[in-house]
């Protein structure tokens, strides 16, 4: 199938409104990665020494949506867009972002330029988190449930390390034979997918079993520095507040803006300006389910190239030039929801 048709810049924008969004700043990726943990550092530490459920609940459900932050800077990174020098925008993506979600930058690179070229088509390896929509209200609570119960993040996990020990078990006995038969290929980083982390059947060979076992290795020694950092100086709870959280809001937080993305629209290769959904967001969305700037998903898709920070500009500029009306552009995520969902509970 061939590729979507791309937008042309120079046919919407002005070329200094072009140069102004497609600017890549030296500091603000920097700041955006210190800010999300900064986030995090504060709430786990207020939480503590209020040491009261409600604050903890509070704190699980703030950490999740800067981990969802944090992956999300992630993706910027792999657009080269976190900061103009490559080494320290893959640095960033590699270590301060990705790996404190268990996601892997280059793996999530290749396979995300395949999701913009063949965005809701066959060769999309994103369709199967828009494909299942609409679905019953029930289907998606039953998803929700598993979210946050910690069961996804539970199967995600075990699947993730059981793949890794048995790639390297297999490097280092010399054969890849029968992995490449039995296994699944590292796939979908970031858990791009809630449900299914560790990625889509694909033969398997050696270096592939070393990036996932690089991906673990590097997931288990942030998780460490975490732990170390968090018992030197708070005790265990702010480690287990953002322990709990990755393993229940970020993953009910993901879903939740995967779904946003690409369910539901009349995405086609014939219009680039449908190839995904623009979801307005107020304060509390912007700190769960959209940090960053994530729910200007349209005008990501449309131009690649703008960074986060700027996709607000990008926004209105495409909105000043009359391209609204050919987007499609959700109030909320409330609506989002109900427009992806059936009323029967069956």
């Amino acid at each position: 199938m061939p590729t979507v048709k791309a937008a042309n810049p120079r046919e919407v924008f002005a070329p200094e409104d072009w140069a102004e969004i497609t600017s890549n700043s030296r500091w603000r990726g920097v700041w955006l990665v210190l800010h999300g943990w900064a986030v995090v550092a504060f709430t786990a530490a207020l939480a503590t020494l209020w040491g009261h459920p409600v604050g903890w609940l509070l704190a699980i459900i703030i950490i999740g949506g800067r981990q969802l932050g944090l992956a999300i800077l992630m993706h910027e990174a792999a657009h080269g867009l976190l900061h103009p020098k490559r080494a320290l925008n893959n640095w960033l993506g590699e270590w301060l972002t990705g790996a404190s979600v268990g996601s892997d930058l280059q793996s999530y690179r290749a396979y995300h330029l395949i999701h913009h070229r063949y965005t809701q088509q066959a060769e999309d390896p994103d369709l199967p988190l828009s494909r299942p929509f609409p679905t019953s209200r029930s289907s998606l609570l039953r998803k929700v449930f598993r979210d946050l119960t910690g069961q996804t993040f539970f199967k995600q996990r075990t699947a993730q390390f059981a793949f890794a020990f048995r790639g390297v078990i297999q490097v280092f006995s010399g054969d890849n034979s029968e992995a490449s038969k039995r296994s699944t290929a590292a796939g979908t980083p970031f858990n791009k997918n809630p449900g299914n982390s560790v990625g889509r059947s694909a033969p398997m060979d050696a270096s592939a079993a070393v990036a996932v076992a690089k991906t673990v290795g590097r997931f288990a020694v942030v998780q460490s520095l975490l732990l170390t950092l968090s018992l030197i100086t708070m005790g265990w709870t702010p480690y287990l507040l953002w322990l709990v959280a990755l393993a229940t809001t970020f993953q009910l937080f993901l879903r939740i803006r995967n779904i946003a993305e690409h369910a539901c629209t009349t995405t086609g290769s014939d219009d680039p300006f449908s190839h995904a959904r623009t979801t307005k967001a107020d304060w509390l969305e912007r700190a769960t389910v959209a940090p960053y700037w994530v729910n200007y998903h349209s005008e990501h898709h449309l131009f690649m190239g703008v960074p986060c920070y700027h996709l607000p500009r990008a926004h209105t500029l495409l909105g000043a030039r009359g391209y609204h009306p050919r987007m499609t552009i959700s109030p909320g995520y409330g609506a989002v929801i109900r427009r992806v969902t059936t009323n029967p509970f069956v």
